[in-house]
């Protein structure tokens, strides 16, 4: 009887701890529930910043080991960093439209660089309206015609360098002035916004005077190691330390403004720089971007990921966080579960064009890329790949270093063979990326990858078709009219 006692207090002892534990479960579990729900209720504010024509390869969180990023390589520590992100086209007008509109540059018909798109296109500010977002730029425009992008413009953020004030033409400083005192504004109103700040660095043309030594300069290996190469890459180098300072200054100024918890940051660069084998190409340095988004709760730690994307997933990845409905009809689709950490992959292939620009590059392309293998078909391989970079007379955007290359290349076989890839483009190129990343060795007229090729130009073919890209070669010239008013101005 005793013995029948002590266990039945055992018992009681045993259901009573049963009892405790499953009461705690569910306020443990009440508590999840209510702070999943607070967090699907956030009214998320959304900041961009453009960096323009900077190379993935050229700042700190993507192991450039001689750049200053110190403001990047912060925020590098508590954001998702992608390592396969794509731009939908070489140049800046074509590129930023890709951004703001989830179209490619054929969809939405600002394929030539300073073009604007097509009337009665949608982009993601008269999405964000209707959901009661207020929506900004503060610097680069270089987007048209206004009716399609009515972005509320931060006066003065566009400002000379000094000693230019007479002539700024490329010579555009951000100033971020005005964005503190807009961000102060939002505190105040606690209305949500997004906010899209377009750097003018690493833009050319480059300052004058650079901050790094030209000694300490890394010449890619395709490029021509000359003396003054080193010199234009060290003030290359010096644009893009004033930039990082650009984003270390909002970053800052959206902290001293309360809107750190609430606000999704993301950085990116319309496209690769001015140099040769990037802009104006389809080759990784022309096309790959850096893409880092913090996303407070979700990446507030160092976070990497391999899924490719392009920078037409970027809008429906925004309404797509938002709550807003994401349209049907974008050539982009949201990333979001991977920014969630619940998928590892989103994309089989990214698609990018490239149309020419003006008469400084006459050489069309287009591009498939997987996370493997790029093909790329050269719409008007007869004619002498050129660009700004050996052209242009009349501002600096390659020619301080351009003469050293063609004297180099009388006297060095490395030189000359890079004077010849630059200036020559097969029809079709095809390169193993893991392999090759250099894109040196044009695998398209290799036996042992044919069917890969067959299947890439059957790809292409489709793909065109539905982008309704009819194009044979060069962008006509007579539809340009010089001296208009420009429907994709540089600022505002």
């Amino acid at each position: 009887m005793i013995k029948n006692i002590s266990a039945l207090k055992r018992e009681r002892g045993l259901f009573k701890a049963l009892v405790i534990s499953f009461l705690f479960l569910i306020v443990i579990s009440s508590g999840l529930f209510a702070q999943g729900k607070q967090d699907k209720n956030k009214q998320w504010n959304i900041v961009l910043f453009i960096a323009d024509d900077l190379s993935v390869n050229d700042i700190g969180p993507y192991g450039n080991k001689v750049v200053r990023t110190p403001y990047l390589d912060e925020f590098d520590q508590k954001s998702m960093r992608f390592s396969q992100a794509f731009a939908g086209s070489p140049t800046c007008g074509p590129s930023r439209s890709s951004i703001l509109t989830g179209l490619l540059p054929f969809r939405h018909g600002g394929h030539s660089n300073h073009s604007g798109v097509r009337p009665g296109t949608y982009s993601i500010i008269q999405h964000l309206k209707p959901l009661g977002y207020k929506v900004a730029i503060a610097g680069k425009l270089h987007v048209g015609p206004a009716e399609v992008f009515p972005f509320e413009k931060i006066a003065h953020t566009n400002v000379p360098e000094p000693g230019f004030e007479n002539r700024p033409g490329l010579h555009h400083d951000l100033n971020l002035g005005p964005v503190d005192k807009w961000l102060s504004g939002q505190k105040k109103s606690n209305e949500p916004f997004m906010l899209v700040v377009a750097d003018h660095s690493p833009h050319v043309i480059w300052p004058e005077d650079a901050s790094y030594e030209p000694d300490e300069m890394d010449v890619p290996s395709k490029h021509i190691d000359t003396k003054d190469t080193r010199f234009s890459r060290a003030r290359y180098y010096t644009d893009i330390t004033k930039m990082d300072k650009n984003f270390g200054h909002l970053l800052q100024s959206i902290k001293e403004n309360g809107l750190e918890e609430n606000t999704i940051i993301i950085f990116t660069s319309d496209q690769g720089p001015q140099w040769p084998f990037a802009k104006w190409t389809l080759y990784d340095e022309g096309i790959q971007v850096p893409l880092m988004v913090h996303w407070p709760g979700k990446t507030n730690q160092s976070m990497h990921t391999n899924a490719l994307v392009s920078h037409v997933d970027l809008f429906p990845t925004f309404m797509d966080i938002l709550g807003g409905d994401v349209p049907k009809d974008l050539d982009g689709s949201s990333f979001m579960p991977v920014l969630a950490g619940e998928k590892f992959s989103h994309r089989e292939y990214v698609y990018a064009s490239h149309t020419g620009d003006g008469k400084m590059n006459r050489s069309p392309s287009r591009m498939i890329r997987t996370d493997r293998y790029k093909y790329i078909l050269n719409l008007a391989p007869e004619i002498l790949y050129t660009t700004h970079m050996d052209k242009s007379k009349n501002h600096d955007g390659g020619k301080q270093y351009w003469n050293s290359w063609v004297d180099a290349s009388y006297k060095d076989e490395h030189a000359a063979n890079v004077l010849w890839r630059y200036h020559n483009h097969p029809r079709e190129e095809l390169y193993d990326i893991q392999r090759d990343p250099q894109e040196t060795v044009n695998l398209a007229e290799d036996p042992a990858y044919q069917a890969l090729m067959d299947s890439f130009r059957k790809n292409m073919e489709t793909w065109r078709k539905g982008q309704g890209d009819f194009e044979t070669g060069p962008e006509a010239l007579d539809n340009k009219q010089p001296g208009g008013k420009p429907v994709a101005p540089y600022v505002f």
